[in-house]
């Protein structure tokens, strides 16, 4: 929680091209929680997540864009069909004050109609289900929106991206020391803070 606190007074660049979407992630027997998730394409940098134990509704579709909002405006999100993604995102992003061509754009990929899948998101999703399928699913509701903040540490700050080559954080401009044991580095770092 100490990293977290403070990799979240980092300021990343971001491009501003988001692809969002939500994935179950197992957490109990027969009980899957829904995790949101915000990918920057340029950098693939992770800028907003939310863990729910609920199913998708609009609630927690506002409280995601919301999340997206606080770390950047950007130029457009790409989300797939989900009935609450057009709602939630003109509640947070669309204003009566400014211009419509300043505000953000809302592309809908609908995999019916396109044939083609959200590929960019969910190549995230796979790499974290794949550290969830590792711990064998999650088991607490205390403890695994912790786990996942961990998980997206170690996208953001730790492990190089396959398609870069580079750590997502190096993309965004965030260009800190952390030595051969990047953990440990910013296990260093969150205590000086």
């Amino acid at each position: 929680m100490k990293v977290t606190k403070y990799v979240d007074t980092l300021q990343p660049q971001l491009s501003g091209q988001f692809y969002a979407d939500e994935t179950e992630i197992d957490r109990e027997k027969d009980r899957n929680d829904i995790f949101w998730c915000n990918v920057d394409w340029v950098t693939r940098y992770i800028n907003a997540t939310l863990y729910s134990p609920h199913s998708q509704n609009m609630e927690d579709a506002i409280e995601f864009m919301t999340r997206i909002k606080k770390s950047k405006v950007p130029k457009y999100i790409q989300t797939d069909a989900g009935v609450f993604y057009p709602n939630a995102f003109k509640s947070v992003f669309y204003s009566n004050n400014g211009k419509r061509n300043e505000q953000p754009i809302h592309l809908i990929n609908n995999v019916s109609k396109t044939g083609k899948h959200n590929v960019r998101i969910e190549s995230v999703f796979m790499k974290v289900k794949d550290r969830v399928q590792d711990f064998r699913g999650l088991k607490a509701l205390w403890s695994a929106p912790i786990l996942m903040q961990g998980i997206i540490i170690q996208h953001n700050y730790i492990e190089a991206h396959t398609t870069t080559g580079q750590v997502p954080s190096e993309l965004a401009g965030l260009k800190i020391e952390l030595g051969v044991n990047r953990w440990l580095g910013l296990i260093k770092l969150s205590c000086l803070k």
